[in-house]
């Protein structure tokens, strides 16, 4: 192919190289903004099926959004007043305990004469003091990591917020926001369009749907069984199993296991109820996913088996918990578009 200006070639290829570069610090610039967009409308999406239900029994849609939004954050609070009390207890015993032993005026003593007697080649003397160095010269570090946590916390709760709005504003408006994309689409191809979009909204909630099913399942049947056998922490370890069944493949595994490792704690379970516990989340795992799932799942969109590992580990990978919560609806997604337009397009060749 003959250049026949190869300045103006180059110059448009500089500009398209600077323009991607532009348009590529600016999405990292608005990742967070759009991290928040898409957990609201991956939130409200999972809540239109609740707000269809209550509006098929004659409600208006803003009162069915509010009362699908009351019920999500009653949940929410609901697991904070469980949690947060009993931290706050633990906590304080652990403060209690270590004022106590700080108030012992033998307490150092006790301490030195126990580090040598255990390690009689170690010179104490030069353990305390190096200790102390590496105290007063890390303190810095140290204040600088809580307030970076404590900023953490913040930006968390303001997120929180945030998503809370915009779920708030996209749930409310769905079908209004489905109507203005679907006009950008050709009136020749609005049909097909509309008919994949909607399969690919409905599979979304119910999926979104059925995961918080299956989680609250858990969730209860844990309280109750826990409380039965007198688990340590029952009601915590019962919001465990539902965070953890909420992530799909591992969680209910991941959860199982912390929950049989509590009542292992020396001075707080012991091993009969430890095992107990085991054999009961193993027959649990068994009948969610034999019994429950397929039952619970049977409207959302069926994704293979190996197709859910690799999308949950993507997921994972792109976005951490937030990635492996989304990966497995966003590949039923591209099945839809797969199936109903990739296939029968390339059979038409």
């Amino acid at each position: 192919m003959k250049i026949h200006n190869p300045f103006r070639l180059g110059f448009i290829a500089t500009l398209g190289v600077g323009l991607a570069y532009i348009l590529l610090q600016s999405v990292q610039s608005l990742s967070t903004v759009l991290l928040y967009v898409g957990t609201a409308l991956f939130i409200s999406l999972g809540l239109d099926p609740v707000v269809s239900w209550l509006e098929r029994r004659r409600l208006p849609r803003w009162s069915a959004v509010l009362i699908a939004i009351v019920g999500v954050l009653t949940v929410f609070v609901g697991i904070l007043l469980i949690i947060i009390p009993v931290l706050i207890e633990q906590v304080s015993q652990l403060v209690r305990r270590i004022t106590l032993t700080l108030n012992r005026s033998d307490w150092q003593a006790n301490a030195e004469e126990w580090i040598g007697s255990t390690f009689p080649n170690l010179d104490v003397n030069v353990l305390i003091d190096a200790l102390n160095d590496w105290l007063t010269s890390n303190i810095f570090s140290i204040s600088e990591s809580l307030v970076n946590v404590t900023f953490g916390v913040a930006n968390g709760l303001f997120g929180a917020l945030i998503i809370l709005i915009l779920t708030i504003y996209l749930t409310a408006s769905t079908p209004s926001l489905k109507s203005a994309i679907y006009q950008v689409v050709p009136a020749s191809k609005r049909d097909g369009f509309v008919h994949i979009a909607e399969q690919i909204t409905d599979s979304v909630g119910y999926y979104v749907m059925g995961q918080v099913t299956l989680a609250a399942t858990n969730g209860v049947l844990s309280a109750i069984f826990l409380a039965i056998i007198d688990a340590p922490f029952a009601m915590v370890l019962a919001v465990i199993a539902f965070l953890g069944s909420m992530i799909p493949l591992v969680g209910t595994v991941s959860g199982s296991t912390i929950i049989v490792l509590v009542c292992l704690i020396p001075g707080v379970g012991d091993t009969t109820t430890a095992l107990i516990a085991a054999i009961y989340y193993l027959v649990y795992m068994q009948i969610e996913a034999y019994v429950l799932s397929p039952r619970i799942m049977s409207r959302a969109v069926s994704v293979p088996g190996g197709v859910v590992v690799v999308a949950a580990l993507a997921g994972g990978a792109l976005l951490n918990l937030l990635g492996a919560l989304i990966a497995i609806p966003v590949a039923a997604s591209i099945l839809i578009v797969y199936r109903q337009v990739l296939i029968p397009r390339m059979n038409a060749r």
